[in-house]
């Protein structure tokens, strides 16, 4: 199956995980990092995902699953380890609605890929579900090569955008600043603390308007 990539804004949106065990688990965490509404429904929890709910990040149905569950949900969690379970949320899921399951037995609309966040910077990995763990294998490679500096370099990129589009009209002007900005010594100078070196760049660029 050929899927088509994308990052969804779900904030507010009504997320169903059914299920909650290991592999429930592993989807409310992944999903935590968004202001999704997050509903469990499942007659038992993991440690984890307790705390979760203690914590008031998530909402637990402490119930057997039924077709109402699902009465408003954007995206919808088949995590169990029963196939009649999962069955019958595939059964109860709407055509709008978003399904995936995590037994791959049936429908699967999305399919989560191992995901690296550093700041703004989001990296996605899939494998499209063929080899779950040369997924896992790449997103530890990345995860080495794109360290926790990269969150200070999006931040300060995401600056000089925002400073250059305000303070330089000419479009090629423009166009010239942003690329300076990608220039590897930038990284370098955050890496190694020298933020006042960052900004100077920044200021020499929006005073040489010209490019």
């Amino acid at each position: 199956m050929a899927y088509f990539p994308a990052l969804l804004n779900i904030d507010d949106k009504k997320v169903v995980v059914v299920g909650g065990g290991k592999v429930a688990t592993q989807k409310v965490r992944a999903l935590l990092p968004t202001k999704a509404l997050i509903h469990i429904i499942s007659p038992q929890l993991t440690e984890e995902l307790l705390a979760y709910v203690q914590e008031r990040r998530v909402i637990w149905h402490d119930k057997i699953f039924e077709a109402q569950d699902l009465d408003g949900a954007l995206l919808i969690f088949a995590a169990t380890d029963s196939e009649k379970v999962n069955d019958a949320v595939e059964e109860a899921t709407q055509q709008w609605q978003q399904l995936s399951r995590a037994d791959a037995k049936g429908r699967v609309d999305f399919i989560n890929p191992a995901v690296i966040r550093r700041g703004d910077l989001l990296l996605a990995v899939s494998t499209s579900g063929a080899s779950p763990g040369y997924t896992k294998k790449l997103k530890a490679e990345l995860e080495e090569q794109f360290d926790d500096s990269y969150a200070q370099y999006i931040e300060f990129l995401k600056h000089c955008r925002k400073q250059i589009l305000s303070n330089i009209e000419d479009a090629s002007a423009k166009r010239y600043a942003l690329k300076e900005t990608l220039r590897s010594e930038v990284l370098e100078w955050l890496i190694a603390g020298d933020i006042a070196r960052c900004e100077a760049f920044l200021q020499s660029l929006l005073n040489d308007k010209k490019g």
